[in-house]
């Protein structure tokens, strides 16, 4: 599943080619997504002109001069300048053409994303999110203050994006390898100078995972169409029953609400 930093580099990379540039047709293949898509987008978005791209957790905003178009890349979609005389392939659901030739186009296999059109600010996906984990709210002091006497694992306690958004399975994992702390324990238990080395850690996990544009471990690309390099530089994600790159104690799995967890059982306490 595309995670904050895909969905980051995917901002950055379809950008350039959209902004000041205007809709000539909406193209809609497949409707059926995790939520369908309304007729009221297309009319909506034809004739628009594209002013900005930004992202909230893992959505991506592209801001018009009639509204804002709102995506959700699911668990495999992607997003992709391409031309748009260019085949369609069986799960290219949607092509956003563009006057230049070329096409915004959405692929996703699974049908899990979703694609809505804002006429304002608000929207019900987006109301009860956290802080976004790389702005100056998100401190050790936040996330201390918002765990006390909370029972539930730590490593649960940040992925919940009400808390803060986008910090997901991989990058959990990585950072609270980092920081040296024991995924199960309690969230409440965790001292203050601990959150705040999680948070930096959380902070420096995802800054370089954007750098290097993702982490690539089925099918994520870019809007360029590029993989992420990110997975090259996995600390423990992955690498269960190989050494811990620090003590050479082997890694340990569990399973954590449904997802993978990789520890040391040496390093994190």
């Amino acid at each position: 599943m595309p995670e904050l930093p895909e969905v980051e580099t995917t901002c950055r990379g379809i950008a350039p080619h959209i902004i000041d540039r205007q809709v000539v047709a909406v193209i809609i293949r497949e409707a059926r997504l995790r939520w369908p898509i309304s007729g009221h987008l297309e009319r909506s978005l034809t004739g628009a002109r594209f002013l900005g791209v930004r992202r909230r957790a893992k959505y991506i905003l592209i801001d018009t001069d009639r509204g804002t178009l709102m995506i959700h890349l699911g668990m495999s979609g992607s997003l992709r300048i391409m031309p748009a005389t260019a085949p369609a392939l069986f799960h290219d659901h949607v092509d956003i053409v563009l006057d230049d030739h070329l096409c915004l186009r959405y692929h996703d296999p699974r049908r899990f994303g979703s694609m809505h059109w804002l006429e304002g600010v608000s929207h019900p996906l987006l109301d009860s999110l956290g802080p976004e984990p790389l702005s100056p709210s998100f401190s050790g002091d936040y996330l201390y203050h918002h765990s006390r006497k909370r029972r539930i694992p730590v490593k649960q306690f940040i992925m919940d994006g009400k808390v803060v958004v986008g910090v997901g399975n991989i990058y959990a994992n990585e950072a609270l390898f980092m920081s040296g702390i024991h995924p199960k324990r309690a969230s409440g238990r965790v001292a203050a100078v601990r959150y705040e080395s999680l948070v930096g850690a959380i902070k420096e996990v995802l800054a370089n995972a954007i750098e290097q544009g993702g982490t690539t471990l089925r099918d994520f690309v870019g809007g360029d169409g590029q993989p992420g390099y990110f997975a090259q530089k996995l600390r423990v994600y992955g690498r269960q029953g190989k050494p811990c790159r620090v003590c050479d104690t082997k890694l340990r799995e569990i399973r954590q609400g449904g997802r993978s967890t990789v520890f040391c059982s040496v390093c994190q306490r």
